[in-house]
């Protein structure tokens, strides 16, 4: 039996003759970019994360520098963000003319650690970019107090996390804006690129829709120097239509991580989930310090793994110049070797967890 990390076929089949019926559609009626199904998709994910406002954007990476810069985040400004995320999240700070500053996570969410947040907020500090890692929420109340006591802008990189709730709160509707990407391996994936920013602030959600098309809010007519990021119709038709089936395949994710954490208990170490949270588990990771031995044996056996994340940002090739050296964010560089994310998605089967555990149980003892 092979069982791949993402199994995007097995969604494609289940859902072939509404997805292929919603493209049909885009193509007849001509309209491409921007259109009326676009319009539709901003206002149901706003309304389903409990935002005011949703814009389409062509990336959750162009999701994340779009909020910065509406935010006026630019040249020589500082933000706080984590060293354990995919590098889109310190690339977009970057491209801002902005500079990545890291704090340290929380060993047990992997999420930043917000008592290490304080120390690194200087008089260039703009705003903080939490990331809501593999579908769990970071302490939003503790970010949120800190950069209300400094007046720093929060962007919620929910990339990994829509549908993840702390307190009952979506993510992406605490902060000033919330960012999520519909790369096609995520919880919510088109057939391409795209994103989506959601805000409740108005003159923030303008600000954006300028930004992703030319700094121009009237055609021809150019207030700011923006870019080129929208969310094509064919993308928002395929994702209107797996917008309906969220909810039923984030309860399944969590049955099935329920299952995997009961059958791996003693073993490695399952996801911790926060009091207050909802997981929503964009990747089941587990941990172990056997964790190389773990990855061959599955791999032998025809399951398909992965690493997240095999080298923290600030020990990144780019971010040699920012000066930081191995030890100065431990528990990074510890998750950074010990963490392994295992097959997780709505369509896998009961049998395949239960032989995935078995599998890696055998590899922890070998």
């Amino acid at each position: 039996m092979t069982v791949a990390l993402f199994d995007l076929k097995r969604q494609y089949q289940s859902l072939e003759n509404e997805i292929t019926g919603a493209i049909r559609e885009v193509l007849a009626g001509g309209e491409y970019i921007l259109g009326r199904r676009v319009q539709m998709l901003e206002e149901q994910v706003a309304a389903y994360c409990g935002a005011r406002y949703g814009v389409g954007v062509a990336s959750g990476t162009d999701a994340l520098f779009l909020s910065l810069a509406a935010c006026g985040v630019g040249r020589g400004d500082e933000v706080i963000t984590t060293p354990f995320t995919f590098f889109a999240t310190a690339g977009a700070i970057s491209r801002t003319g902005a500079i990545p500053v890291f704090a340290d996570i929380d060993p047990r969410t992997f999420n930043i650690d917000p008592e290490k947040i304080e120390a690194r907020i200087t008089g260039r500090t703009r705003a903080v970019v939490p990331v809501h890692i593999f579908g769990q929420m970071a302490d939003m109340d503790a970010i949120l107090e800190i950069a209300g006591k400094y007046g720093l802008a929060v962007i919620e990189d929910a990339c990994q996390a829509i549908g993840s709730e702390n307190k009952g709160r979506k993510a992406g509707s605490l902060g000033l804006a919330g960012c999520f990407s519909f790369f096609p391996a995520k919880n919510l994936g088109c057939c391409g690129d795209g994103g989506m920013i959601v805000t409740s602030n108005e003159k923030l959600a303008a600000r954006i829709r300028s930004l992703r098309a030319h700094g121009s809010s009237k055609k021809f007519f150019h207030e700011t120097i923006g870019c080129n990021s929208r969310l094509d119709e064919i993308q928002a038709a395929v994702l209107l239509v797996k917008l309906k089936y969220l909810e039923k395949w984030l309860n399944r994710r969590a049955a099935l991580a329920g299952l995997y954490s009961s059958l791996l208990k003693g073993a490695v170490v399952t996801p911790f989930v926060a009091p207050g949270n909802r997981h929503t588990y964009h990747l089941y990771v587990i941990r172990t310090p056997r964790r190389e031995a773990v990855k061959r044996h599955l791999e032998k056996n025809g399951v398909s793994c992965g690493l997240y994340y095999p080298l923290p940002l600030h020990l990144q090739p780019a971010y040699q110049w920012l000066g930081y050296r191995k030890g100065d964010f431990p528990e990074a560089e510890k998750a950074s070797e010990e963490l392994l994310a295992i097959p997780l998605y709505p369509e896998l089967t009961r049998a395949e967890v239960e032989r995935i555990a078995l599998l890696v149980r055998q590899g922890v003892q070998s």
